[in-house]
């Protein structure tokens, strides 16, 4: 499989510094550099006296080695904010232009690449974080998930690519990478093979999936990868930027069953091509024995692997303190097979530890979310992102306050699910609880709101999107979760929502502006 290596990437980098360098001096507007500079995985902040770097994290794998160049990036640098995203990458925060580039220098021998992080290329290839540990999942799917995003990597530079691409591996019906409604993804089964989905996506015209392809082979994934390619080639907008995705071209096709035939065709040329896409991949063993000593809590999860443990951590917004992360990488080093694992809900997963190993991780990230409603989903927000409306992580941190003190049971609210704008990257659309930030006039004035979203689900078969219930002033947000919870708090949320159907929509009713 044909890859690419470190020094060909660094030979575009002396071009980000320059154009970089003109923005910063104010020679480059802000639209123009945000189109250059996505390339790179690298954005102006709002404001644009700041810069964002996104380090793709392959499959949402992070190993000693790309966990302990990051701490010393954040050591060197005096870096103060990261985040977790829900695309499984790291980003570093609050960077001059000249930091944003040496960064992604140094990352390259780090085997960490940031181009094609953000604009109008694949992105990072996402992967069920628990893979190859779980016990319950139908087989590891991280190496196809691994081969993928290397071969993605090739098409950085093609021609005419959607507007983002991007593609997803899920292990089980749980589907936690939503393989369901990707640009492309793969499901597995319980017999070895995948499903392939594609042509869907959140956002704009959100489109569940379309299933391509059934009981594939895991190596040849690689064929179906091309086809999507050549797909949106062929069938793609590339005429309005605001459907240049692929979820465009069910309607595009003349509908589902058309796409699925336009689908097909370009697959059938593919094989037919002569190319050898193959992969021959297994499962590397994991060559680790636990110690004998047991670990219970909430926070730890019993792998598939006898002895051995993973640890959850959920930082507040998928925002870790950057001095917690560098002393988990620190404490990683020494521990030999083990590996943090980002999730798209902004979870991350310490893999692969013995008990005294889980014991001391617990230790390091005890700030860590206590209740399915702290492990609550939210994009980084419009006080940083440049296209944000809302402050998703202000509203998020709000919420999490007023729940604590009205001293609600865990499970009493759902994980809710904060977008700033509609590119629902804090996936609000297939949350349970969802909100996308918006505006309402009050006494002619525009005033801080969020579109409330209800009974969103992303599970394999059980997909749906939430239903649009209306405004809700941002200051009422947290008092309108809070009633909720309470209403909810002796069956749980779930039980709730199913022994009184109408009872959320009645409470909604009178915090809607």
């Amino acid at each position: 499989m044909k890859t690419i290596q470190p020094e060909t990437w660094k030979q575009d980098l002396p071009a980000f510094r320059e154009k970089t360098a003109a923005f910063y001096a104010g020679e480059l507007d802000k639209a123009a550099y945000k189109g250059f500079s996505g390339l790179y995985g690298s954005y102006a902040q709002k404001g644009g006296q700041a810069s964002m770097l996104r380090l793709r994290m392959t499959a949402g794998r992070v190993t000693p080695e790309k966990l302990a160049f990051t701490a010393r990036a954040i050591r060197k640098h005096k870096i103060t904010r990261v985040h977790f995203t829900t695309c499984q990458t790291i980003q570093l925060h609050d960077l001059d232009g000249q930091t944003a580039g040496d960064i992604m220098e140094a990352a390259l021998d780090a085997g960490i690449v940031t181009m094609g992080g953000g604009g109008d290329y694949p992105r990072n290839v996402m992967c069920s974080p628990l893979s190859g540990t779980e016990k319950d999942e139908y087989f590891d799917v991280l190496p196809w998930a691994e081969a993928a995003g290397e071969y993605l990597m090739t098409f950085i530079k093609a021609e005419k690519m959607p507007r983002k691409l991007k593609v997803g591996f899920s292990s089980s019906p749980k589907n936690v990478t939503h393989s369901t409604y990707r640009d492309l993804g793969f499901a597995a089964r319980p017999d070895g093979k995948f499903d392939v989905y594609s042509a869907g996506g959140l956002g704009n015209n959100p489109r569940f999936g379309v299933k391509t392809a059934e009981a594939v082979e895991p190596g040849k994934i690689l064929y179906y990868i091309k086809a999507m390619w050549l797909t949106f080639l062929a069938h793609g907008n590339y005429e309005n930027r605001g459907k240049a995705r692929t979820r465009y071209m069910q309607e595009a096709c003349g509908g589902p069953e058309a796409y699925v035939k336009a689908y097909r065709e370009k697959l059938a040329k593919v094989f037919a091509s002569g190319e050898n896409l193959d992969l021959d991949l297994h499962p590397a063993p994991l060559e680790k024995a636990g110690d004998g000593s047991v670990v219970s809590g909430p926070r730890v999860l019993e792998q598939r692997q006898e002895g051995l443990y993973t640890v959850v951590w959920h930082p507040i917004g998928g925002q870790p303190d950057p001095a917690v992360l560098c002393a988990v990488s620190d404490a990683l080093e020494k521990m030999p097979g083990a590996e943090l694992r980002l999730s798209p809900d902004e979870t991350a997963y310490l893999v692969n530890l013995n008990g005294a190993e889980t014991r001391t991780m617990l230790d390091l990230t005890h700030e860590s979310a206590r209740t399915l409603f702290e492990s609550s989903v939210s994009c980084i927000g419009g006080t940083v992102c440049q296209v944000g409306t809302r402050d998703s992580q202000g509203l998020l941190a709000a919420c999490v306050t007023a729940v604590q003190k009205a001293g609600l049971p865990d499970g009493a609210l759902p994980q809710i699910h904060i977008s700033g704008c509609p590119s629902s990257c804090g996936t609000h659309q297939t949350g349970s609880l969802g909100f996308r930030g918006a505006s309402k006039l009050v006494d002619g004035k525009p005033r801080s709101a969020f579109t409330l979203f209800v009974g969103g689900d992303d599970r394999q078969g059980c997909e749906a999107m939430g239903r649009e219930l209306g405004v809700m002033l941002e200051e009422r947000i947290p008092g309108f979760l809070t009633e909720v919870g309470r209403a909810a708090a002796a069956q749980g949320f779930a039980a709730w929502r199913e022994a009184e159907p109408a009872a959320l929509e009645e409470i909604a009713a009178r915090y809607l502006a």
